[in-house]
């Protein structure tokens, strides 16, 4: 996209990289200088996750059932299980788009905003890549969502970030700051953030794995130079 607009940076990595104290942290500390925003590209999901979790009784199966079936749209072996399924991650990935148009705004009204996330189509299925194009859509009806998804997300992806902030981190990093996610998802998305290339926006690698202090000031050097500060 060519549109002038406010610089964006975006932090992504895995979990336990830090990206939300981080983005949360850069925004305030640089906000003195310029308008700055700090906004969360992610879905949301873990959050509801966590809630649906709380239910009395019935909340730990209903949580569990629902992660196997998201799962199971990640798997390109497998086949989305279900039209229910399909549509769920369809009203997240709209959820997402929304908060994408909010960025949007308010660059064009000159804010600075740094993100904790960033939408890609380069892996689906995970990663805040499209939701529903990793495993084998189980209907006609189902292939048209995956369809219309994908091209909201390759809108999004067309807006290159000014710069992108790669956390990198070790998984048994990554778990003693996060024990109570999944390992094998953990380690995927390790595995999978080198190769991440985000349209060709350009893209720094930060060592996450040290204290925090020394990565905040890091990150710090690399917004302020990206704002052209």
């Amino acid at each position: 996209m060519t549109q002038a607009l406010a610089p964006l940076v975006a932090i992504v990595g895995a979990d336990g990289s830090g990206k939300s104290t981080l983005s949360a942290d850069i925004a305030a500390e640089l906000g003195g200088e310029r308008p700055v925003a700090q906004a969360y590209l992610g879905l949301g999901s873990g959050d509801l996750g966590q809630r649906i979790k709380g239910w009395p009784l019935i909340g730990p199966a209903v949580e569990r059932r629902i992660a196997a079936k998201a799962g199971r749209a990640r798997d390109k072996n497998a086949k989305i299980p279900g039209l229910v399924t399909a549509l769920v991650i369809y009203a997240f990935s709209i959820r997402r788009r929304r908060s994408f148009g909010r960025v949007l705004k308010m660059r064009r009204q000159g804010v600075a905003v740094i993100t904790d996330r960033y939408p890609q189509v380069e892996v689906p299925g995970y990663y805040d890549g499209p939701g529903l194009s990793a495993a084998a859509a189980g209907s006609a009806l189902v292939g048209w969502l995956a369809a219309r998804e994908r091209r909201q997300y390759e809108r999004m992806a067309a807006w290159l970030p000014t710069l992108v902030i790669r956390l990198n981190i070790t998984v048994e990093t990554a778990m003693a700051r996060q024990p109570d996610h999944g390992e094998a998802l953990v380690a995927q998305k390790i595995a999978t953030t080198p190769l991440l290339r985000f349209n060709g926006a350009p893209i720094a690698d930060v060592d996450a794995n040290r204290p925090y202090a020394q990565v905040r000031a890091e990150v710090i050097a690399l917004v302020r130079k990206a704002f052209g500060a």
